[in-house]
């Protein structure tokens, strides 16, 4: 047993206080969280400063910062290079992936070059490290075209691509040959859900299958989000997890290009905009801003940016893209790097108070 400063939350408060202290940096990996009656202790590598403590408050109802006593993490998973270390050659085990993506049952790992004519083995010592994988996927090729897809092949397992993916509470269906879902994402749809109040208008811009939509709904019933996509089997998908999570009373699906949704009947109704379309989303920064409120409102916006000044650099794309407007950048609430895309390349966020 070790001594550590914690977090104590209810635990029903549990999966989104460690997904915070996670996103916090605070997460003691080499403890266990501890359950005891109705509460969680989740170890913390230090003591919290000021402004994580503001963190717990704005996005915990309950929380106490205090010391336990956790049981230590023995991490007993077998792993890819212990799997494959006799059967690969020596020089090629450190090109072995050391990460991968899980999509519900559906494991997704990007083989190197060097490891090509081995693909098929990789595959099947994935489904042996990770027990409720049933179907490994390689990636066969970039993220591309308007509805954002990616080929993929089997390496090994069933040959499906549709898979029901958990998160934060919410139940996704996911379609991963048919419309975009990144599992990768999963802070940011709690981060802008966490943000949002009752009463709230949103509109999802390129809602996807609705992860965004549907735990904003979740969070506030009162809420309005209008979710739009212009692919229609992501709206199809979209469809069936607005029934699959309660929420047909809040989200509003919409299949069409957003630019021309927005014109016909969302002119002036956003308290907020999602914009997760980095690779295009400066392109639309003027819909966005025809969509909110003519007294303004908040402007959650995603780009890919590279070093040296990658948040830098998003935000005067942003600020010189809302001044082509009749919009203004009031205040730049937050900038920050959401995940690596390359070396030296990231998707970022920017939400801007917009008047």
């Amino acid at each position: 047993m070790s001594e550590a400063p914690c977090l104590r939350v209810p635990k029903i408060l549990g999966e989104k206080a460690i997904s915070l202290v996670r996103r916090l940096g605070l997460f003691n990996k080499n403890l266990k969280v501890h359950k005891a009656g109705d509460y969680l202790f989740i170890p913390l590598v230090a003591e919290p400063q000021p402004s994580h403590v503001e963190e717990f408050t704005r996005n915990l109802l309950e929380f106490e910062v205090t010391v336990h006593s956790f049981p230590e993490r023995i991490d007993r998973r077998l792993k890819l290079v212990d799997r494959l270390g006799d059967e690969l050659p020596p020089h090629l085990l450190a090109s072995l992936p050391h990460a991968m993506d899980f999509v519900g049952d559906i494991a997704i790992v990007e083989v190197p070059p060097e490891l090509e004519s081995y693909k098929e083995l990789i595959g099947t010592a994935v489904m042996t490290v990770q027990k409720n994988v049933k179907t490994v996927l390689g990636k066969a090729g970039a993220v591309e075209g308007a509805y954002r897809l990616r080929a993929f092949e089997v390496l090994a397992g069933m040959d499906e691509t549709e898979t029901v993916h958990r998160e934060f509470g919410c139940v996704y269906h996911v379609d991963l040959a048919k419309a975009y879902f990144s599992p990768r994402l999963s802070h940011e749809h709690d981060r802008i859900a966490s943000q949002i109040e009752e009463d709230e208008t949103v509109v999802d811009m390129f809602a996807g299958v609705g992860p965004f939509s549907i735990l904003a709904a979740k969070r506030c019933t009162n809420a309005k989000v209008f979710a739009i996509d212009a692919n229609p089997d992501a709206v199809q998908l979209l469809k069936r997890n607005i029934y699959a999570n309660n929420v047909e009373e809040t989200v509003t699906p919409i299949l069409g290009d957003v630019r021309q949704v927005v014109k016909e009947g969302l002119v002036g109704v956003a308290d907020r905009v999602i914009m997760n379309l980095p690779e295009a989303a400066l392109d639309y920064v003027d819909v966005a801003c025809e969509a909110l409120k003519p007294s303004g409102g908040i402007m959650h916006y995603y780009e890919f940016a590279s070093a040296p000044n990658p948040l830098d650099a998003a935000k005067v794309r942003l600020i010189e893209g809302i001044d082509k407007t009749d919009c203004n950048v009031d205040e730049i609430l937050l900038a920050r790097r959401v995940r690596a895309t390359a070396p030296y390349a990231w998707q970022v966020v920017v939400d801007a108070k917009i008047t």
